[in-house]
């Protein structure tokens, strides 16, 4: 089986109420992220059914199972999804088990978060979702960073489509200078498809080193033309300045794209 960038900063800003954190407070605190799920978007939630700061909270499942939906500041249109339980990130067991919640899944619907503050319905091939390796990230608490494909990233992986089967194999190309792991998955949502198991499971050596592992999953119009997803994969190596932020192939400054791209 398959064994496995340059590291983009995270400037963490949030919309949060008077008194939460600011971009400076975020940065210097790890604990961020579970901060504003845990102590304002959830009890608000409860109390009112209304998520503020954030702008969903789904807990139709049980917290322990449920995620919430923030938008970041950071680019006009990027979002977070967040587990409303405590989960380090891609490396916890909790993400492993049979019965796990698949936030991928979750983040994926939360796209339509995306156009509408685009004021579009952004086509699917531009769309993506991106969790970073524990090198790479800043917050202790998982997050899926959910934005527009980089319009160099869309192109490659559509060039390369026929290319990419239905386990993981190495990528023709390198993206923004990494090499990529990729397997394609059918369907129009990621409700049968678990990318996080996916990973550990068929990428050999994965599921002992989670922690270096960073996942991207971008959505596809696939070889025969049905709807998809394109998993992308790749393993952090500090030594050779790849950190594993697969975020890295996110555009969160050009979101929406120029109508004119859409169709090329």
């Amino acid at each position: 089986m398959p064994r496995r960038p340059n590291w983009l900063l995270l400037a963490l800003t949030f919309i949060v109420a008077a008194g939460g954190v600011t971009s400076g407070q975020a940065n210097a605190d790890p604990n961020a992220l579970w901060t504003i799920v845990h102590d304002q978007c959830v009890p608000d939630q409860e109390a009112s059914s209304d998520p503020a700061p954030c702008s969903l909270v789904d807990l139709d499942a049980g917290e322990s199972r449920g995620y919430a939906v923030l938008k970041d500041l950071v680019g006009a249109t990027q979002f977070l999804v967040i587990p409303t339980d405590q989960i380090s990130g891609i490396e916890s067991p909790i993400l492993l088990e049979p019965d796990a919640p698949d936030f991928f899944a979750a983040a994926w619907r939360a796209s339509s978060f995306v156009d509408a503050r685009a004021g579009a319905d952004i086509p699917r091939d531009w769309m993506s979702l991106a969790i970073n390796s524990a090198v790479a990230r800043t917050q202790n608490q998982m997050h899926i960073h959910v934005d527009c494909v980089r319009a160099d990233v869309r192109e490659t992986l559509s060039q390369h489509i026929t290319d990419v089967g239905s386990d993981w194999a190495p990528f023709p190309e390198p993206l923004r200078g990494h090499h990529y792991l990729a397997m394609a998955v059918e369907g129009e949502n990621l409700d049968a498809a678990n990318p996080v198991q996916l990973l550990a499971e068929r990428v050999s050596g994965a599921r002992e080193d989670m922690r270096r592992e960073t996942l991207v999953v971008v959505g596809a119009y696939l070889r025969d033309g049905q709807p998809g997803f394109i998993l992308l994969s790749d393993h952090a190596d500090p030594a050779t300045g790849n950190l594993g932020a697969g975020e890295e192939l996110q555009d969160h400054t050009t979101c929406p794209p120029p109508r004119g791209e859409w169709a090329k």
